[in-house]
Parts: C-alpha cells; structure tokens; sequence
C-alpha cells in the first residue's frame, strides 16, 4: 500500500486555516472559490445557464405540453428505478400534475424491462395510458433505436439525463442532458423553467413555488448525493440548499421515511443520505417493481406514507441480508476460482444463476473493495445475463465494456459504475475476452492500493481554528472529499469502547513536541470503529504514521476537537 499528499506543511511553516482550506481547493481544482464556500440558490440557476441551446428546446417542450393540455391529452413521465430515477420522477410527475396537466409516472419492471427504455417497457406504456408524450428522467440518452420505435407508434419523447452519450444520439423531439448533474438534478431544474413559462390556478401556483424552493431541492439533493455525482459546480448548489432545507420538509413520505430509520431529530448530511436514506428509497427498486417508492414520496396521506415507509424498511433488511449471503457467495467463488490469491487476474469476473439481478451491483462493489480490481457480477435474468461492474479510479469500466459491445445488448453507466445485458449464448465469449483485453489494459501500477491524504501536516498545527474552517468546504461527497491529513505521531495512549469493546481509541501526540500537542496542550484521540483487533499491534511511546480526518464532537453543548483513523503503519 503506497501513501501519497498532495502538499506538505512543515513545523516552521507560518500558515492559518484560512490559507489551509485554499490550498486544499487549489488541489480540488476550485476556481472560484467565493462561489464554491457560498453557492447560489438553486432558484437562480436556469437550463440556459448550463447551455445556451436549451431555450429554444424549452420553448418547443412548453408548446407541446400546452397543446396537449389543450386536447386534455397524456403525458407519461418514465423514470429510472433507483433512487436518482425515483426522486426526479417524482419531482416532474407531481409537478406536472399540479399544473393541471393529465400524467402519469412509469417505472419499468427491473427484472422483466431492464433499464431506461425498452419496446417492452414502450408497449406497456401504450398499453396502459396510450400517452401523447413521454419524458424520460435519468435515462434515455443512448436509446437510439428505442426512441425511434416509440415514434413509430405516434408517441414522441422528450429526454432528461445525464448519463454517458454513446457514439449516437436519438433523435427526441428535445433532450436535455446535464453531465455535471444527476437524472433528479436535470429534472429539478427541467420542471422548474417549465413551471416558470406554464399558467396554473393561483392555489397549486403556491404550493409548487414552496415545493421549487423546499420539497424538490430536497429530492434532488438526494438524487444527486445517491448517484455519486461530483459535489462540485451546480450539483454542489443543489446539495448545499438541499441539506439545509431538509428541516424545513412537511411531506409526509420524507417524514415517514426518515423517523422509520431513526434519524427524524438529526440534521441531514451526506452520510444520512449516502448510507441511510438512499439505500431505503433503493430497496424497493431491487427486489420488486419502484413505483410504490414514487408514491410514498408524493403522497400527501399520513396512514399512506406510514405504511410505504415501513415497507420500505423492511425491504431495505431484506435487501441487506440478501447482500450479506450473496457476497458470501461471491467471496466463496473467489476463492475456489483463484486458489493463490496473490494472483488473481486484473479484472474479477463472476457468474452465478442464483443472484439477484438488483443487488449484483451491490456485491461487485464489495468484491472490488476487497481485492482492489475492477469486478464484474453476472445473474441470468428472464431472458438473457445481467451484469453489473465497479472499477479502481484509474479504469474506466464504462468506455471498457464499450469496447466489447459486439457481445452485449446494450451498456450504460459511468466512469466507476457500469450495468449491461448479455446474451445468453455470448456469456463465455465475452468473459474471455473481457479478461484478455483487462490484462492488456490494465498496468501493475494501476493495480498497487494508495491512500491519498490532502495534508502531510504536523500534528502542531491541528486546532479547533482549522477544524471550523474546514467545515465550510461542507457538504463533503464525490469530487470534494472530507479532508483527510497524514502526519507521524507518537502514541500516548489506546484504549477499547463501544457495547461490545468492538472499537479502538488511540490518544496520540506530536512527535517533535513531547508531552505538549497543539494548543490545546492535550493529546489528539483518535477513533476507529471495529478496529479492536488492531490494539495488540500498538504500545505506548511507539511512532507510527497515521491518516485521518478531523472533526469536532459538539456533545453535550461542548466543543472537543477529534479525529478519525483511516489508517496507520
């Protein structure tokens, strides 16, 4: 494992906090720094903001939409199925209901239509609402012959994504696609220039300009910290304002959802998004059809939003123990498939009958976690294989599976998350030749673990000062990580807690000073949760480099400067 810091402060360097939290944009490649420390509302950013085309595309989507208003006509919003999709579906289907306009929200079948759209999914829209228009939300963008397919059933398309373009584009009757967003990003900001050029009764004009400035950047806050995208530039904008919205949200779904997962009274960061809400919205989608999800987050019914909520928990226990047996499993095939771990190849692929297509995603993360290799999982579906693959950051798995497109039916995704379908007959074809060309692609080096700290710093220079000052870089995610600092210190002391002594405490002090640390005059604790095992390895007096980060813990109305280990060696 290879340490690397992007810049180093020395003990002689005079340097505040001020200056440390430029350096740390400097290395984030932050440009304007003023805007990056207090973004703009959402409220004052347009589609023609991110691209100048996208006025006369609005223009043509707010006539069509009035024409069919007119007619008393259909539109079908058809949304993704995760919590991107869920969350700008929901925030575009209601919207356009509340402007009096007859739609209705789809969401494909993941196990019997697959992702985005499908002629199976198309059908079943036709079928059921026999739509004048369709919307795509966080999806659509390399649906070439799908797109064409729905107009020659007489039902044009209108496309919101952000997801990676192939080599052709379809032909839509407009497409707004904003990379630098998520599905619920570009959706937000969609609906809200549509709500701005289209007339509605003054009560429900009301209730969406509140919803525009609370419900909806909420919603599309947590589509944007669920897909991982960049917290940087308009994202960054949306999350912000998302965050500290959230205490101000009435909507019973978001309510029910929250006070279900016991987190009701706390204020809402990343991490609660990240590894607590998200994964609830997530749940349904992966065992069964999402569409009660979309409900649960639109309805305005307290007895509904209560009994969704508690579906969705315990849907999200299933899911996890479904992923806990299934990465035994995986783990399992690991090991049986490559005896000397010490070679494994350079990309994991595996095969099993048994898997849920909707966690395969979930496991291959876990496997690429573990052994640091970019990991494809494959499950038989219905009617062909369904692959999932997570990567390394140096390996672009999407531009990867790409490259083999001849043996897949279609492929999606992004720099480090890919989804696929493959046929059934080119399923040996295709894992030996995903192997042969990982190994040519992928270098030794691309292979070797590192930890990348911001600061090599000496313990001296941590304070409450700096911790404060770091904290305006929040929210912390993707693209604008909680700043992690590498410095060599001397333990002073280690200790177990935790309800079942799971978890390890070490107090540590600088290595130059002595018995004195900073300016508190007392050594810094660090904690690392289920690390226990790692006490025998430590002593008092001992010197050991150490990564982490650092944060203030605010119990009981008092403030104590803390860190958390990441690694030590």
């Amino acid at each position: 494992m290879k340490i690397i810091f992007r810049h180093e402060i020395k003990p002689g360097n005079n340097i505040n906090a001020d200056e440390i939290v430029k350096i740390l944009l400097r290395h984030r490649q932050i440009k304007n720094i003023k805007e990056f420390l207090s973004p703009a509302s959402p409220l004052t950013i347009t589609l023609t903001d991110f691209n100048s085309k996208y006025k006369n595309q609005l223009k043509k989507t707010v006539k069509i939409l009035e024409e069919i208003k007119k007619r008393d006509g259909m539109v079908v919003v058809y949304t993704d199925y995760d919590t991107d999709g869920i969350t700008g579906g929901a925030i575009l289907w209601e919207m356009l209901h509340l402007l009096g306009i007859k739609t209705m929200p789809y969401v494909p079948d993941r196990k019997l239509e697959g992702y985005g759209f499908s002629k199976k999914g198309i059908d079943n829209v036709k079928r059921l609402f026999n739509p004048n228009l369709i919307i795509s939300v966080d999806h659509g963008i390399t649906k070439v012959d799908e797109v064409k397919y729905a107009k020659s059933l007489n039902i044009p398309i209108i496309i919101t994504d952000h997801h990676l373009k192939a080599d052709k584009t379809p032909r839509a009757e407009a497409i707004f696609h904003i990379s630098e967003l998520s599905g619920a990003g570009v959706a937000y900001f969609f609906a809200k220039d549509l709500f701005n050029h289209l007339k509605t009764t003054t009560e429900n004009y009301q209730r969406l300009k509140k919803y525009f400035s609370v419900d909806y950047i909420v919603l599309a806050a947590i589509g944007i910290v669920a897909d991982m995208v960049p917290l940087t530039n308009r994202s960054r904008n949306v999350v912000k304002w998302g965050l500290e919205k959230f205490k101000q949200i009435d909507r019973p779904g978001l309510k029910h959802i929250l006070k279900e997962a016991g987190i009701e009274n706390k204020e809402i960061t990343t991490y609660e998004i990240g590894f607590i809400i998200a994964p609830r919205i997530n749940s349904i989608g992966r065992l069964e059809n999402a569409i009660e999800v979309l409900r649960l987050l639109c309805t305005n019914r307290e007895d509904k939003a209560y009994r969704l909520a508690q579906k969705v928990g315990q849907k999200n226990t299933e899911r996890q123990l479904m992923v806990e047996k299934s990465v035994a499993e995986a783990l399992k095939q690991v090991e049986e498939k490559y005896p000397d771990l010490n070679h494994i190849p350079k990309i994991i692929i595996l095969v099993s009958d048994r898997w849920v297509e909707g966690i395969v995603g979930l496991v291959a993360s876990k496997i690429a976690e573990k052994y640091y290799r970019p990991t494809i999982v494959i499950t038989k579906s219905a009617e062909s294989y369904k692959g999932s693959a997570r990567s390394i950051p140096s390996f672009h798995i999407t531009d990867f599976l790409r490259s083999l497109k001849k043996y897949l039916i279609d492929v999606g995704g992004h720099k480090q998350a890919a989804g696929f379908d493959l046929e059934k007959n080119n399923i040996t074809k295709f894992v030996k030749a995903a192997e042969k060309k990982a190994e040519n692609m992928i270098s030794e080096k691309d292979l070797e673990k590192q930890i990348v700290a911001d600061l090599k710093i000496p313990l001296s220079k941590i304070n409450l000062s700096l911790v404060k000052s770091l904290e305006k870089l929040q929210p912390f995610g993707i693209g604008n990580p909680q700043p992690t600092f590498f410095s060599r210190v001397v333990i002073n002391g280690a200790q177990f807690f935790g309800k079942q002594n799971n978890h390890l405490k070490i107090f540590v002090k600088d290595i130059a000073l002595g018995s004195r640390i900073n300016n508190l005059g007392s050594p810094l604790e660090l904690i690392a949760f289920n690390a226990a095992d790692q006490f025998t390895k430590l002593s008092r007096g001992q010197t050991i480099d150490v990564v982490y980060r650092l944060e203030i813990d605010r119990w009981g109305g008092k403030e104590k400067l803390r860190g958390k280990l990441i690694n030590f060696f």
